[in-house]
């Protein structure tokens, strides 16, 4: 199993780093991705990480899933982004699973994959998902092959929510157990 998670500048750490960890601990190969144009990353409060990938350098076929994390980025970038809607909107089409958490659901929001959906997310994201059902009072929440989660906050159950989605609900919930949750 592998999966990408996208990084960008100030992105919010707890959901870039301990979901990319912890998803790690499951047992699954997580690569990060970027847009950015460099590999160094600063997330929001001044970690600096190292992406694995440009875009170019990966076959995004060989991925079973996407996760996008929120982060004040979000704000910036996703109504002139073209390069995360895409590939959340390249994972939708192959039904394979995406997941995005906080604020980016935003990006899927935008992209016209949650029409019809239920979800979650930061409060006050959900206004670019006008015709899909907002479920402020969850923690994380699975539609189809769409899972949102609500705020860094919630990584756990976010996690669990992929884990569970990828393999099964045993699974997820020996990940809990070994992390003493």
């Amino acid at each position: 199993m592998k999966g990408i998670i996208i990084f960008s500048h100030d992105m919010e750490d707890v959901e870039a780093l301990a979901t990319k960890a912890l998803l790690s601990r499951s047992g699954i190969q997580m690569d990060a991705l970027t847009f950015e144009q460099t590999k160094d990353i600063k997330t929001a409060f001044n970690q600096y990480v190292k992406a694995d990938y440009f875009i170019n350098e990966i076959d995004i076929d060989t991925y079973d899933f996407v996760v996008i994390p929120g982060g004040k980025y979000v704000a910036q970038v996703v109504d002139m982004d073209v390069n995360i809607k895409y590939i959340a909107t390249y994972f939708y089409q192959k039904n394979k699973l995406v997941a995005a958490i906080c604020a980016g659901p935003r990006f899927l929001g935008q992209a016209g994959l949650l029409e019809g959906k239920k979800f979650t997310c930061f409060t006050g994201s959900e206004k670019d998902m006008l015709k899909g059902e907002y479920l402020p009072n969850f923690k994380a929440f699975r539609d189809g092959n769409i899972i949102t989660g609500r705020s860094a906050g919630s990584v756990y159950d976010f996690v669990y929510e992929i884990v569970k989605y990828l393999y099964d609900k045993e699974k997820a919930e020996s990940l809990l157990k070994n992390i003493l949750f």
